[in-house]
Order: structure tokens, then C-alpha cells, then sequence
């Protein structure tokens, strides 16, 4: 049985839901987020609430109980607080910069790699070595971060490359005379 599905969603003030028939909107301050839940799963608003049900008791029904939550959930905070993944470049010459709303960066590739924001998520580069990806929705932000990681992802030897902020690389000890 789900834990995470029993546990109805906080609807903070200043935040709109609407439940329409399977589509649920979540309006805030940042901006506005909408999902389609899964056939399973019923949405009722009750007073600050968002309560989540199942329709039958299937497998399916169960994986997506949960998972339907913690999106909402998501929803909400990312429509309040907003969501921000940072990452750090490490090596000699790499460097970020913003040109207009686009990142660029030097890699030790021949090339700058520019990167163009996807719609509602913004580039912030504090430092050279520091990009900070932010937005209001949490699967967008984190799957930008991961695509430019894996574009210089870190090496094992000398820890070079693009890595998220407090992540540890694992070095290996190279050769031996």
C-alpha cells in the first residue's frame, strides 16, 4: 500500500487548483503548471487539500497512486518556490558566461558550446565555474542539468569536467612506475 498517496497535497494560499476531469491546473506566483493524471486516479479538492484516489485496486492503479502525488506536489512548490540545480565547472580554461539569455561555454572543446534556454527556465552565472539552472518545473530543470553535464561529464583521473554542485567524483590512481 502507498504511503506517499495516502498523504493529501497542501495547498498553500496565493496557489489555484482546478480539477478538471482528469487534467489538474496549479496556478501560483511563478507561473502556472497543468497535468493529466492516468486513468486510475481521481482528484477531489477539499478546502486547502488536494486528496488522491485510487479508482480500482490494480497494480497499475497502485505504481500510479503515488507517483501522481508526488507530481502535484512538485507542481505546487515549483509554482511557489521554484526549483534550481547548480553546476560546477572544474579544469583548467573551463568557463561559462551568458550571451543575451544563452549560455556559453569553454569546455576544452575546439569550440564554444552554446546552450538556449527551453521555455520558462533561466540561466544565472554567478561565478565562471557556476551556472545555476532555474524554473518552475522540476523534471525540466533537472533534465537540462543532466544534458549539459553530459556534454563534459566528470573524468575519473583528474576530476575535470562539469559537475553538480557537492557531488563527489571518485578518483581512480592512474599508473605506476
Amino acid at each position: 500500500m502507498s504511503r506517499i498517496g495516502k498523504k493529501p497535497v497542501a495547498v498553500p494560499s496565493g496557489v489555484t487548483v482546478t480539477v478538471e476531469g482528469q487534467t489538474i491546473s496549479v496556478k501560483g506566483p511563478k507561473g502556472q503548471l497543468s497535468w493529466t493524471l492516468a486513468d486510475e486516479i481521481e482528484a477531489r479538492l477539499e478546502g486547502q487539500e488536494l486528496i488522491l484516489a485510487k479508482r480500482n485496486e490494480s497494480t497499475r492503479a497502485q505504481a500510479m497512486w503515488g507517483l501522481s502525488r508526488t507530481l502535484v506536489a512538485n507542481m505546487v512548490t515549483g509554482v511557489t518556490q521554484g526549483y534550481e540545480r547548480v553546476l560546477e565547472l572544474v579544469g583548467v580554461g573551463y568557463r561559462a558566461a551568458l550571451k543575451g539569455t544563452n549560455l556559453s561555454m569553454q569546455l576544452g572543446f575546439s569550440h564554444d558550446v552554446e546552450i538556449k534556454p527551453p521555455a520558462g527556465i533561466t540561466f544565472t552565472v554567478p561565478r565562471q565555474t557556476e551556472i545555476r539552472i532555474s524554473g518552475i518545473d522540476k523534471q525540466a530543470v533537472g533534465e537540462l542539468a543532466a544534458q549539459i553535464r553530459r556534454i563534459r561529464p566528470p573524468e575519473p583521473y583528474k576530476g575535470k569536467g562539469v559537475r553538480y554542485a557537492g557531488e563527489k567524483v571518485r578518483r581512480k590512481e592512474g599508473k605506476k612506475k
